[in-house]
């Protein structure tokens, strides 16, 4: 049996390990181990560098009730030196030729007498297996840096009259040869030799001495223990944490899968202090946590000054974080939604700004804001609510005979004029309020225009390419079509005879002569739209599949996340391939071919005067106000959702300065005519869900952990230069279907929709109260509740909506700013505690000052994760290399855990039926 996290065992057929598994441990066998462990000998901090120099020491060191014969102590000694046997993990082609290799099967009691004799031969003293073996044991590759082995040995032999038991703890990690089978340092040892007749109770014994090794708070205790009174007490704390399950409800032979996560040390509790519930199913009161990101300095661009310095030291690091193969996956995948974003909005506005423009903005915006903005990961483009208000400006324009280009211009100069003024005064400080019903809304009203505006791309190619419903194949004989040059009423012109036969030209050809086509089956086209559907969904659904490839069962490990991480390029690739090889002339991506406006009677430079009246500069401040309002929100928000804790980043947010970056880039975009850029929250988090960090290595069972988001600047650079110049790559983008980009925009919607609890919450309108699933917020909050939340969630979403797509949208800024006065509102409607499960709660400098002077949690819960050592695993336990665990230990350790579990023991005592140890152990 093995454990590096849980348990694992050879099958009977003595070739395979089993799944790893919880280990399911008779209750009895902790109490027998208490007892060996009372009743022999613990050696703590004991100076030995090899196996016999360890056996040696604790022979002779042995308690003095136990008394052994100098022969029986050396065949004692020789009989724990013998080579161990392990289960060597063999590639699949290696174990095909044992099988066909192997003679027939020895007898198992034929077996131990010739590894007997073999042992005998071989001497008392332990042979180290190869060290090529070891090191090429596919079983280390699951172990990360800075490993360590224990080792549980236990047995019957024939020649004792009691138990033999040692616990050994080495002072210094040590290489004991051919004890482990993976060429790692040991530091604990347990040996459990006993008489016959008992082997299956030292089976059990051995089994909870390794699963007690395994456990993140136990092994605090035997890392820092003094004595052997710790030991026990550590045991003691342990027992009263189980949970005990009745022998008749269960198979007791099942073994119980891994869980998908597993709680923190720090959040375990006894139960034995009155509550039942679990740490993390507690409530979250107080009022959400911002670092000093977001603290008000009271100075002019002090939060802007503080944001550069944060940021500074990091600069270099931000591009040396790139050089990682996932970037290049990232840069194709958001460089192909970029091009498809640009394209979709590109020409919502007429001769005014076209698709031209749209390529340029993007790539000049986009490459500087990544250069110089506090979150690099942030992507820049057009937005639908900007979009919106845009195309509002461009129809008052022309309804008042105003030109846009320049009135457009001033808008732009008063919000970079207004947004200059938010940065000065640290308004950056509001973001504070914007909690999680306000994030969620905008993410999935965002969402939601990405999956709209996908379908409502599919559906108009039924309009370009027309279905033929009334076409038969009975028929086919009755169609025809012929071309006509001549027109109705005119004389028929000598035809020249280089042209040919009218009947040999083509549709286009007879078209460029100003001929006619004439028959039933001249409007005849392929069903282009179906195939396009087909393309459609199929990269949609190829984008799922091969993205969730990773947690699949086929394949090795690193391939399964290679495929992961390529996912969309490959599913790009695979229906490219299909649309090549059916032939159909499907819709392609097409990009301009030349540098120059798309209106061509306007430079690239819009003047401030002449075309308008001299007033129009001063009242075009009133919509300017609308659009900071919108920009502000808009922004802020999607890096509200960016730098959420949960995405562990490292390098510190710059709300200010991107806000900065922002604003500055208004007045480029305005006195150039290009679109206006803000942060795209659906392409930002496609970005950072593509640039996720997961641990190499990880134990049989356990899932992949997460470590965080690849932060660095030179993926969302990539994007933007490759957008810039996609104009000289319209040779080989011309062969990617515009129904491929249409399935990547649905599912970047898709998943940045299923991304927020708010679908959650959606989703329980439709299940019944016994199939829900077990949500922390359903055990605290009444479900009637949870769905008057989410109602108001709803119609607030629908307002939003709404108000986008009518002549109303001129106050959809409004309606953003809006959400956070709902917000408030909702306090007198929910308590503070159902408002602290569904969101979180908004800060008020009164419950600010009250919380302040208590200790936070997450200070308390971090100071226990440092005292915790992070050592994982037993018989082959993984841990941080030696120095970082255990270098502060606290003086008192032994009389707290001494004190905490004999009171632990006393309650048990007084409450439970008398538990008697085995009289064979004392």
């Amino acid at each position: 049996t093995s454990w590096i996290k849980f348990e694992e065992k050879v099958e009977d057929g003595g070739e395979r390990w089993s799944m790893p598994h919880i280990p399911a441990l008779p209750l009895h066998s902790l109490f027998e181990l208490r007892t060996c462990l009372q009743k022999g000998t613990v050696l703590l901090d004991l100076d030995a560098h090899s196996v016999k120099e360890i056996i040696d020491k604790a022979l002779c060191r042995q308690p003095d009730d136990w008394v052994l014969l100098p022969e029986l102590r050396d065949r004692l000694a020789a009989l724990l030196l013998l080579q161990p046997r392990h289960q060597a993990t063999k590639s699949p082609l290696l174990a095909l030729a044992d099988l066909g290799l192997s003679p027939c099967r020895v007898p198992a009691a034929e077996q131990r007498e010739s590894f007997s004799r073999d042992s005998a031969v071989a001497g008392v003293i332990l042979h180290g297996l190869s060290m090529s073996f070891q090191l090429r044991n596919r079983f280390k590759k699951k172990l990360p840096p800075g490993a360590e082995v224990a080792n549980v040995m236990v047995g019957e032999v024939d020649f004792l009259k009691k138990p033999f038991t040692v616990f050994v703890r080495l002072r210094e990690v040590a290489a004991l040869g051919s004890l482990t089978e993976v060429a790692l340092p040991s530091r604990f040892l347990f040996i459990l030799l006993g008489p016959h007749a008992k082997v299956k109770a030292y089976h059990e014994i051995g089994r909870a001495m390794a699963t007690l090794l395994t456990d993140e708070l136990f092994q605090r205790v035997a890392l820092q223990a003094k004595n052997q009174e710790d030991i026990i007490a550590g045991i003691d704390v342990f027992l009263d944490e189980l949970t005990v399950l009745p022998p008749g409800k269960w198979d007791a032979s099942a073994r119980i899968p891994p869980p998908s996560c597993l709680p923190s040390p720090h959040k375990r509790k006894p139960h034995c202090n009155g509550s039942t519930a679990a740490a993390e199913d507690r409530p979250g009161l107080g009022h959400q946590h911002f670092s000093e990101e977001l603290e008000r300095t009271g100075r002019l661009f002090g939060g802007l000054v503080r944001d550069i310095r944060r940021k500074a030291p990091w600069y270099r690091s931000d591009f040396s974080d790139a050089l990682h193969i996932q970037c290049l996956s990232a840069v194709l995948y958001i460089y192909l939604a970029t091009v498809t974003n640009a394209i979709t909005f590109g020409g919502m506005l007429g001769d005014a700004t076209g698709v031209l423009e749209s390529f340029l903005g993007t790539a000049f915006a986009g490459s500087i804001f990544c250069l110089f903005s506090g979150q690099p990961l942030t992507i820049l483009s057009s937005t639908g609510p900007v979009l919106v208000f845009e195309r509002l400006l461009f129809s008052f324009s022309e309804d008042y005979s105003l030109d846009y280009l320049e009135f457009r211009l001033w808008i732009g100069l008063w919000v970079a004029f207004f947004g200059l003024v938010l940065v000065a005064t640290e308004a950056s400080h509001l973001v504070q309020y914007f909690t999680r019903f306000t994030e969620e809304g905008f993410c999935a009203l965002i969402s939601l225009i990405f999956i709209y505006d996908s379908l409502k791309k599919m559906l108009s190619l039924a309009e370009a390419f027309p279905i033929n419903w009334h076409y038969r194949t009975d028929d086919v004989t009755l169609y025809s079509c012929s071309c006509n040059l001549s027109s109705p009423g005119e004389p028929r012109l000598p035809w020249p005879r280089s042209w040919g036969s009218p009947a040999w030209l083509s549709r286009a050809q007879c078209l460029s002569r100003g001929g006619q086509l004439l028959g039933t089956s001249c409007h005849y086209v392929p069903d282009v739209t179906l195939l396009s559907f087909l393309l459609f969904g199929g990269t949609f659904l190829c984008c799922t599949a091969l993205k969730h490839f990773k947690s699949s069962r086929y394949f090795p490990t690193g391939l399964r996340k290679l495929v992961s991480d390529f996912s969309i390029i490959l599913a790009i690739l695979i229906f490219c391939a299909i649309d090549v090889a059916l032939g159909l002339e499907t819709p392609k991506l097409l990009v301009p071919s030349e540098l120059k406006p798309t209106n061509p009677t306007r430079g690239w430079i819009v003047l401030p005067f002449g075309a308008n009246p001299w007033w129009v500069c001063l009242a075009a401040a009133v919509p300017a106000v609308l659009v900071t309002i919108l920009i502000f929100m808009d922004q802020q928000i999607t890096a509200v959702i960016l730098n959420r804790k949960e995405y562990k980043l490292k390098k510190g947010a710059g709300f200010h300065l991107d806000l900065l970056c922002v604003s500055l880039l208004m007045i480029v975009t305005s006195v150039t005519g290009l679109p206006w850029y803000v942060s795209a929250t659906v392409i930002s988090l496609a970005h950072m869900d593509s640039l996720r960090k997961e641990s190499t290595t990880s134990a049989p069972g356990e899932q992949p952990e997460f470590l965080g988001i690849r932060e660095q600047r030179l993926t969302g650079l990539a994007v933007f230069i490759l957008t810039g110049v996609s104009v000289f790559m319209a040779p080989v983008l011309k062969y990617i279907p515009m129904p491929v980009l249409y399935g990547v925009f649905l599912h970047m919607g898709v998943v940045a929709l299923n991304s927020i609890q708010f679908t959650d919450r959606v989703r329980l309108f439709l299940m019944p109260a016994k199939h829900q699933p077990d949500l922390l917020y359903l055990r605290h909050v009444p479900l009637r509740r949870v769905h008057l939340f989410t109602t108001i969630q709803v119609l607030c979403l629908a307002v939003l909506w709404v108000l986008k797509s009518t002549v109303a949208a001129i106050i959809f800024p409004v309606m953003l700013l809006a959400l956070v006065g709902i917000r408030k509102g909702l306090e007198r409607i929910f308590s503070l505690h159902d408002l602290s499960w569904l969101d979180s709660i908004m800060p008020e400098p009164g419950r600010k000052e009250a919380e302040g002077k208590l200790p936070r949690k997450h200070e308390e819960e971090e100071s226990d994760t440092e005292e915790v050592g992070d050592v994982l695993g037993a018989v082959l336990f993984c841990c941080c290399p030696h120095g970082c665990v255990g270098a502060e230990a606290e003086p008192g350790l032994g009389v707290q855990l001494r004190a905490a579990a004999s009171a632990a023991q006393r309650g048990r005592e007084s409450q439970q039926p008398r538990l008697t140890s085995p009289s064979s152990l004392s």
